[in-house]
């Protein structure tokens, strides 16, 4: 369930119009509904009441302060894979001890500041991050929590773009060499072998391969039991998917009885690195149509977001839902709904049915809670959006519209010039 409903012909936000939050904040705007965000985090917690288990949010779906601040408030941690998103989750109060630090290309200081700052555990990608770890945790006098990102060359069954779990896929050391690496760990000064992570994907709309991935993982740990290494997380990664379209993907409570059926024996504690899943339908792009064009058999409907505003469409073809803000267009048109870049690629919306838009209307495009505002650049010099979150009958600017002079900001003119 979401809260962003029709009223009458007036689509809103919880108890917020709105057209109302466009003219006092223009647009394009970021829409989030506290509401949709604090259900969704705890129907997903919910579906794991029966093991012991942490929430830690994928950073990278949306790492806007408030978003986190709501998670982390409702006991989450979060997933992170770069040093400016364990900044951002720091400043948003997040517990170090619930911080899991993923990806593939982690720098020195990186880890060095992840140290510092006494986060849970590395998951770790491959065989020299394993080694440099050690080599900073040792330089420093500290432990380093790891543990192994584990890819079990499951097919997901996703776009493949966002297939991570696949032998051929850049994440992760695979499942033959793994055993190696957690003997060579075990070994290591500086590091403390706590873990075993996966994550085979994102978008995923059913459990199986989940459940496959699991059954392939809980082999090794048996074996590595044997060899006397002994873990305490399982890190069960995040991917589960959300309806944009007419996808079906399983609800979080049937997710949750299959992965904790497949767990309940290990008797570890769980860790989840839900992202979309939690933001994605808790958000939604509001843009101005600008104009309209037909060219033969062709219609265009030109708006004032683009695709630097949200990436998605044009990087994976991905589906957003496209309602009216006031419903009193003339009926339905085949069309493009393209923006103001200077690029081909520049569309929200290809070939499809939507409300015949006029110019000055408002165009909300559903769904982009998740990689909307956290994949958004200036490209063409344009400012990114403004960002507002909506409770109740209340509605706060939490990230301002860039101005023209935050786009120059730290630039310099050589010199010599």
């Amino acid at each position: 369930m979401n809260h962003f409903q029709y009223k009458g012909d007036e689509l809103f936000a919880e108890d917020v119009s709105i057209r109302e939050i466009v003219a006092k904040v223009g647009s394009p705007v970021y829409i989030y509904s506290l509401a949709t965000l604090e259900r969704h985090f705890k129907v997903f917690d919910d579906a794991f009441a029966a093991m012991p288990h942490t929430i830690c949010y994928s950073v990278k779906a949306n790492s806007t302060q408030s978003v986190l601040k709501t998670f982390i408030r409702l006991g989450g941690g979060v997933d992170i894979v770069s040093g400016g998103e364990l900044y951002r989750a720091l400043r948003a109060g997040v517990d170090p001890q619930k911080v899991v630090y993923s990806g593939v290309g982690k720098k020195n200081e990186e880890i060095e500041y992840a140290l510092n700052s006494g986060i849970l555990m590395f998951n770790v990608e491959s065989e020299q991050e394993l080694t440099r770890i050690s080599e900073i945790a040792s330089r420093l006098g500290k432990k380093a929590g790891i543990a192994i990102r584990v890819n079990p060359d499951v097919d997901p069954g996703t776009h493949p773009y966002i297939t991570t779990g696949l032998k051929n896929a850049k994440f992760g050391i695979t499942i033959d060499r793994a055993m190696a690496e957690y003997v060579r760990a075990a070994s290591l000064p500086g590091i403390e072998v706590l873990g075993i992570d996966m994550h085979i994907g994102s978008q995923l709309t059913k459990v199986a391969p989940f459940v496959d991935s699991i059954e392939k993982l809980k082999l090794m740990i048996a074996r590595l039991r044997t060899q006397g290494i002994d873990l305490r997380y399982f890190d069960c990664g995040g991917g589960l998917g959300i309806q944009y379209n007419d996808e079906e993907p399983p609800m979080p409570a049937d997710y949750g009885r299959e992965i904790v059926n497949a767990t309940r024996e290990l008797g570890l504690h769980l860790l989840f690195e839900p992202g979309r899943n939690l933001v994605g339908n808790a958000g939604i792009l509001v843009g101005t149509c600008l104009y309209t064009k037909q060219r033969d058999d062709k219609n265009f409907i030109m708006i004032d977001a683009g695709m630097n505003d949200l990436a998605r469409p044009a990087l994976y073809g991905s589906f957003h839902g496209v309602r009216p803000v006031v419903k009193d267009q003339d009926g339905m048109i085949v069309a493009d709904i393209v923006g103001p870049i200077c690029e081909s690629g520049d569309f929200l919306v290809k070939d499809r049915e939507v409300p015949m838009f006029r110019q000055g209307d408002l165009v909300a495009f559903m769904s982009a809670g998740a990689y909307g505002f956290a994949m958004s650049s200036s490209y063409n010099s344009r400012p990114r959006v403004a960002e507002v979150m909506v409770s109740g009958d209340r509605f706060e600017v939490v990230r301002e519209r860039e101005t023209m002079e935050d786009l120059i900001r730290g630039e310099r003119v050589a010199s010599f010039l």
